[in-house]
């Protein structure tokens, strides 16, 4: 295992000097899900939430926040970012009717885009709890991760799809 790079030899935190590293195509994908209520996940699929439209604003949402990781995380770097896409899925698994969120974020440069593809998909589904909160305060934001990303130095991951 690789030693932790945020932190200088004297243990001080640190952003990491990037401007040696070659610019590199660079994507990641994330991926995350939201539990509700049947009924909860009826009014998103319908379209009929007091709020509007959950997934269009969870997706816009969703963009907006790939941007601005840099401002919520301090040791990241900003980065121009080429693509930010978010998928949803609704889904009943088992007794659990949910929304899968998915987000795919890439770049051209000295770093990878992991934490904007985490955040991008955290910040949605937090935006479709904001939605539906008046109607289902139990909903429950879990299984958040990375499913894979590529470019760089380290290579590719690809995440165990057994978890």
């Amino acid at each position: 295992m690789s030693s932790l790079t945020h932190f200088d030899a004297q243990g001080q935190a640190h952003m990491v000097d990037v401007a040696a590293k070659p610019a590199t195509h660079r994507v990641a994908v994330a991926t995350g899900r939201i539990e509700m209520q049947p009924a909860t996940l009826a009014l998103i699929e319908s379209g009929t939430a007091k709020k509007g439209d959950v997934l269009g604003i969870a997706r816009i949402a969703g963009i907006q926040a790939a941007k601005k990781t840099s401002d919520l995380i301090p040791l990241c770097h900003p980065l121009a970012l080429t693509r930010v896409a978010l998928a949803f899925a609704l889904a009943e698994k088992g007794n659990a009717p949910q929304v899968v969120c998915t987000a795919t974020v890439e770049t051209v440069g000295p770093t990878g885009v992991e934490m904007e593809a985490l955040t991008a998909v955290q910040v949605a589904l937090l935006t479709i709890y904001d939605m539906c909160k008046a109607v289902d305060r139990g909903m429950r934001i879990t299984d958040v991760h990375v499913l894979e990303k590529h470019g760089g130095k380290s290579g590719s991951y690809l995440a165990d799809p057994q978890g």
